[in-house]
């Protein structure tokens, strides 16, 4: 089962399979056919679109609903890895790399980030290249730089500590 609603965001779709979020779709105008039909969703889409408008106001950091990605065991990895990256933070596709102990693997990370089913919540968005500098997203860097700026606005403040550390998804 499917939903599409306008959010604040634009269009999106998502996608429910066995009782979890199995995809989300960006889609401005929403596709041929697929009007907002909100009255014709499970719970769980009612769910999930109630999650991400919190989400896309600022408040809501986490998300709190079972998903069921289809990838291959690698990709699965990767985008459980990109779940521990904290809300308004960001980590390289090295550093993830690094961090599921492929220290090689910032390619295959990327691919595997591009074909992520479930964006934002799956935050893929938070991926950057080592440089700092924004790269790949399968939304457009457009949409990526909105995401990243909701979360730098809203994210909570950093404790005060002697020291300053750069934390990162590897937590080096």
């Amino acid at each position: 089962m499917k939903s599409c609603r306008k959010t604040s965001f634009g269009f999106l779709t998502v996608t429910e399979r066995n009782n979890a979020i199995a995809a989300i779709a960006f889609a401005d105008p929403p596709p041929r056919g697929e009007s907002p039909s909100p009255e014709t969703e499970t719970p769980l889409l009612k769910e999930a679109f109630r999650q991400l408008e919190e989400y896309f106001t600022g408040k809501r950091k986490d998300f709190d609903l079972p998903l069921d990605p289809e990838g291959t065991p690698f990709m699965k990895r990767v985008w459980k890895r990109l779940l521990e990256i904290p809300y308004g933070k960001t980590a390289s596709y090295r550093e993830i790399a690094v961090s599921i102990g492929i220290p090689g693997g910032m390619r295959a990370v990327g691919l595997a980030s591009h074909r992520n089913p479930i964006p934002v919540i799956i935050p893929c968005h938070r991926v950057i290249g080592s440089d700092g500098r924004l790269v790949g997203y399968a939304g457009g860097l457009s949409l990526k730089r909105r995401l990243l700026a909701l979360e730098a606005e809203h994210a909570p403040p950093e404790p005060e500590s002697e020291g300053t550390t750069q934390e990162t998804i590897s937590g080096k």
